[in-house]
């Protein structure tokens, strides 16, 4: 694992996306170097208030898998991050409605898991909202390139744990996934497996159902036909279908209204997903352009380097000056009797 410096942290924070595996990666490596933890905290206060508004959550994410999983090796983290959370809650209050959700879906997990005391989690939360109603929530701009958080979604916070190797030993550590508040892109899985869930159950497509509907016979929807009815026998049999027919429809329409509720979940995550991948890709085609360049600049070091080669005499080929002449005594048969 590489060493830490202040400049390589701020290069990770600035190269910090908002994937599970992104954060991640950064909190071990943080928690490796859990000696500097007070620079570390420092530094992450600073390039959060730098921060545009589409990445601010993203660190707190990286705070919160930073805290949670490194209170096995001690304290030190969690008190260093409690005595800048307050202005950091106070700061991001500022942030769109849904951010500021949330901060406070990150507060629960805190309250629920022990993470602080409840007097620190209300002074966090105190210092959330009181921002928020000094300064109206911004609305979130629509850009091509910054992370959704549509509200269109619930979905309740997993964790994950995993085994990693943290100084020669496997430790187990509790990863929360940055995206499980409602609105955030889902993780690949999780968007493949709604997938499929839904093609398992797509009511819409279930042409049994839908044919015995079609097979019903009028009467059971037709009022005016009631009247047709001459005996007793009749209407209690018409009144047995009708009743059949009333649990049928009952059935089919929620399954319906829950495929459709599914479809809905599926479209807000796909949507969420495909704008992280926007943005991903924007950083990828920055991150391709950059190194383009250092490419060109080698190319022209290697071309520039070839001529300059061309040019140099060749030593082989220069004539013989000594015209046979015996060669100079080395320096120890100089001094040699």
């Amino acid at each position: 694992m590489s060493g830490f410096t202040e400049s390589a942290f701020v290069k990770k924070l600035a190269d910090l996306n908002n994937s599970s595996q992104s954060i991640q990666t950064l909190s071990l490596w943080l928690i490796h170097h859990r000696k500097h933890y007070a620079t570390i905290v420092k530094i992450w206060f600073r390039e959060l208030l730098k921060a545009k508004d589409s990445k601010k959550l993203t660190h707190m994410y990286l705070a919160n898998d930073v805290i949670q999983n490194s209170r096995k090796k001690g304290p030190e983290y969690g008190e260093e991050f409690a005595a800048v959370l307050n202005k950091a809650f106070e700061h991001m209050s500022g942030c769109d409605e849904k951010t500021v959700n949330s901060l406070e879906r990150l507060l629960g997990i805190w309250t629920d898991r022990e993470i602080y005391t409840k007097v620190q989690i209300t002074e966090f939360r105190h210092a959330l909202l009181l921002g928020s109603e000094a300064q109206p929530p911004k609305k979130k701009s629509k850009t091509n390139h910054k992370k959704s958080t549509s509200p269109a979604r619930e979905r309740k916070k997993s964790e994950n744990e995993v085994m990693v190797e943290v100084d020669g030993k496997l430790e187990t550590h509790v990863h929360l996934s940055p995206r499980t508040p409602a609105g955030d892109p889902p993780e690949p899985e999780e968007l493949i497996k709604a997938i499929r869930d839904l093609e398992c159950n797509i009511a819409s497509a279930d042409e049994i159902v839908r044919q015995r509907i079609a097979q019903l016979p009028k009467e059971v929807a037709e009022v005016s036909l009631l009247s047709k009815i001459e005996d007793r026998a009749e209407a209690e049999k018409l009144s047995v279908q009708v009743n059949e027919a009333v649990c049928l429809l009952n059935s089919y329409n929620e399954r319906l209204a829950t495929e459709m509720d599914h479809r809905k979940k599926v479209s807000s995550m796909l949507r969420d997903f495909l704008e992280l991948q926007q943005e991903l890709l924007a950083q990828a085609e920055h991150k391709l352009e950059e190194y383009q360049e250092k490419l060109a600049k080698v190319y022209n070091v290697r071309q520039e380097l070839r001529a300059h080669i061309q040019n140099l005499p060749d030593l082989t080929q220069l004539p013989d000056v000594t015209g046979g002449l015996q060669p100079l005594p080395s320096a120890e048969n100089l001094f040699m009797q």
